[in-house]
């Protein structure tokens, strides 16, 4: 009887020993998965869910989540107003969960960058309310997006873009922009 009980807890300390490396080797594997998990992958596998922002410069974006590409996040409100937020001008999210989109598939991020995006607002010559990271509110017209930085003409939200409107012309870089307010 005595063999009995120590071959019992020899192979429950086998049994263990082989549990707690499965323990260690799932979650090792786990951590490694997570560490390649892009903030663009997160944002995806959320789109329509609501999301709280808290920007540079103490600015706060909430809504639902519409889209996003390698660099930036577009974000709804309830009036449907558009918010293009930059990743680098993110401080904190709240709402957002830790499911992520797969690598393919149609929940998949845009491939453009911020640059990219903000030549669809310059193309179609829309007016927005650009906040810099300074909290200066501007209003006006894209006029062009270089590499790194936009050439904003500014003019009131209400007025179309002509010579006579335009008050200042700005240059913005990418790395100033909190957020870019379109509708």
């Amino acid at each position: 009887m005595r063999w009995d009980r120590l071959f019992d807890d020899l192979q429950a300390q086998l049994d263990a020993d082989g549990q707690r490396e499965l323990d260690l080797e799932v979650s090792d594997r786990t951590r490694r998965e997570r560490a390649q998990v892009g903030l663009h992958e997160r944002f995806i596998a959320h789109r329509g869910s609501a999301v709280e922002l808290r920007l540079a410069a103490g600015v706060h974006v909430s809504g639902r989540i519409a889209d996003a590409g390698s660099d930036w996040l577009l974000v709804h409100d309830h009036g449907e107003r558009g918010s293009l937020v930059p990743f680098g001008a993110i401080v904190a999210i709240n709402g957002l969960g830790t499911r992520a989109a797969a690598g393919s598939g149609t929940a998949t991020a845009k491939r453009f960058g911020l640059g990219y995006a903000l030549r669809g607002l310059s193309r179609n010559r829309s007016v927005v309310s650009l906040v810099d990271i300074g909290g200066l509110v501007t209003t006006g017209t894209i006029d062009a997006v270089g590499a790194d930085a936009l050439d904003l003409s500014e003019h009131p939200v209400d007025v179309a873009r002509r010579p006579e409107n335009i008050t200042s012309r700005r240059v913005v870089p990418f790395a100033a922009i909190v957020v870019v307010r379109h509708g």
